[in-house]
């Protein structure tokens, strides 16, 4: 059992991306976070903040070619999807040392997979009590927190109708055709259109609320031209009307912080540079709008890493996570 007077040490494995870079920065403000250690293969030797400019003043870290797991109570995992799992293969940890996986290696159930599934607003209790936590993913995220309140009170009984518009840093670092400037400027586009790879772990949570869901995601992924942010709109069959709806969502969001059911028509700069999730309900001609707002990086990723933490190591779930939205 960890003191909870003690700081939190922590080390990161892939420490030189995006999400590795937003973890570190909220490690840094952490008030029971001491991040010991940042590895990273392809900048060992650098300071951290020569890589993560964005952080010049704020340490003097550099990263490191050695895990020593040891000097650590958590370890992060920050590396690409496929390789978090050929590092357990590969590596030994400490009986004791706990583990948050930011890829998406874990997250999908197996009788193998010591991993809880990382939603905090599913898996509170099991989250408290793990030892291996797997993050979701952004989308996944987004979509998830409009369904859950419905799938709880087993009232998905139709198609889901799903369209989701992500910021240029959920493409990851490294540069591709789809997020170099020229191309992302000015620019929308569809892809991976009713296959991509969340579909998975959101139906399998909607699974574990309402076990006879079986109807279709129909899940249109975007590609925004601007760098942070989801911006999700999901609409289903619905026979009651909005006020039904919203005590759903109230109900089941009662003990989740940072979760916020708003009555005017969000917009994404609210959540951008936070761990909120806004979510905003409308009913239509017998069908029921849900928009849902997070920060990619944050909620979709690092937040709701740094959220799993808490959690874990008996914390408000929100400490060092309230943090203002870049609005202007």
């Amino acid at each position: 059992m960890h003191n909870p007077n003690t700081p939190i040490r922590i080390g990161i494995v892939g420490g030189a991306g995006y999400t590795a870079g937003e973890l570190i920065r909220l490690l840094l403000i952490h008030p029971m976070a001491e991040l010991v250690w940042v590895h990273s293969k392809s900048q060992s030797g650098q300071l951290v903040a020569c890589t993560h400019r964005d952080l010049l003043g704020d340490t003097a870290l550099r990263f490191c070619e050695t895990f020593d797991f040891e000097a650590i109570d958590l370890l992060f995992l920050c590396v690409g999807h496929g390789e978090a799992e050929v590092f357990m293969a590969q590596n030994t940890p400490p009986a004791a040392l706990r583990v948050i996986d930011l890829s998406q290696d874990f997250r999908l159930h197996s009788p193998d997979n010591r991993f809880v599934y990382g939603l905090v607003e599913l898996n509170r209790p099991a989250l408290r009590e793990a030892q291996y936590i797997a993050n979701p993913g952004c989308f996944a995220t987004a979509i998830q927190l409009a369904l859950l309140p419905l799938a709880q009170a087993g009232a998905l009984h139709d198609e889901v109708h799903i369209h989701a518009i992500t910021g240029s840093t959920g493409a990851g670092q490294k540069l591709s055709p789809s997020s170099h400037f020229s191309w992302r400027n000015s620019n929308v586009s569809v892809y991976k259109a009713f296959e991509h790879q969340h579909l998975a772990e959101i139906g399998q949570s909607l699974r574990q609320l309402q076990p006879g869901f079986q109807k279709a995601l129909n899940f249109i992924p975007m590609r925004g031209n601007f760098t942070r942010g989801i911006m999700a709109t999901l609409y289903t069959h619905w026979e009651a009307d909005r006020p039904e709806a919203e005590a759903l969502f109230k109900a089941f969001y009662a003990d989740s912080p940072q979760v916020h059911l708003v009555a005017q028509n969000p917009d994404l700069k609210q959540v951008v540079n936070t761990n909120k999730t806004l979510l905003h309900l409308e009913v239509h001609q017998g069908k029921l709008l849900i928009i849902s707002m997070i920060d990619n990086l944050l909620k979709g990723a690092s937040g709701q890493a740094v959220q799993n933490m808490n959690l874990m190591f008996g914390l408000p779930e929100d400490t060092g996570l309230r943090l203002k939205a870049a609005y202007f």
